[in-house]
Formats: C-alpha cells, structure tokens, sequence
C-alpha cells in the first residue's frame, strides 16, 4: 500500500489519508469543499461541489490518475432536492466517462459542508 498526499488539496480533519493506493486502485478519502490555501468551507453548495471535485482531482493526480479512471463515486449531500445542482458540476469533471455511482441523502457532514464526495479510480 502506499499513502497518497498532496499539498494541492485539504489536510485531513482526523485520523485519515487522502487517499491509499493499493493493488491497483485509488482509494480517495470523502473531500468537502475546504479550499486548500485557506481551510474555509466555501460559501454555497455550487461553490462546495466544485471545490470538492477540485480537490478529488488534485489527489487523484497525485496517484497518477484522473477522473478518467473512476471506476466508483459515492455522493454524500444534505439537501438531496439540489442533485441536479451537483450532477451538472459532476459532468464537468468526469465529461463522458461514466463510472458507477451512488448519490446518498445524510442529515450533516463534517464542518456544515453541504457536499461530500470520495472516490476510488485505477491507477
């Protein structure tokens, strides 16, 4: 196994990594919307989404990976009546690639984020 870390996306809020990678897969950790640079959530759930993505990107990246190569997302949202918010902001990064998914309804997510997503993608 080998750890995956990246400075281009959020410190782990407990005891987690960003991602493992093992036999051929990559294991990324759920990702809020914390910027990077600043450890703030962002403002709105638009905002959150796009960001959450980012940060799967630049650790999926670091694994030598890409939204290309995700084989399973799991979404994790507060308010399920705005799906369709995420799922468009989703298409922008996985463009035609179709991986498995599952889209899940929770009552609260570490921070207040609205949006969590984790992901496991070959390498």
């Amino acid at each position: 196994m080998n750890i995956i870390s990246t400075p281009n996306a959020p410190k782990p809020v407990a005891a987690y990594g960003q991602a493992i990678e093992a036999n051929g897969f990559i294991f990324c950790s759920g990702q809020v919307g914390l910027d990077p640079a600043t450890g703030q959530l962002a403002p709105d759930l638009s905002a959150q989404a796009d960001q959450v993505f980012r940060n799967l990107s630049a650790v999926l990246a670091a694994a030598g990976s890409g939204f290309d190569r995700a084989v399973k997302v799991s979404i994790f949202l507060v308010d399920l009546t705005q799906f369709s918010t995420v799922n468009a902001i989703y298409e922008r990064y996985v463009g035609t690639h179709r991986p498995a998914r599952t889209t899940v309804g929770c009552g609260s997510l570490p921070l207040g984020a609205l949006i969590e997503v984790d992901i496991v993608a070959v390498k």
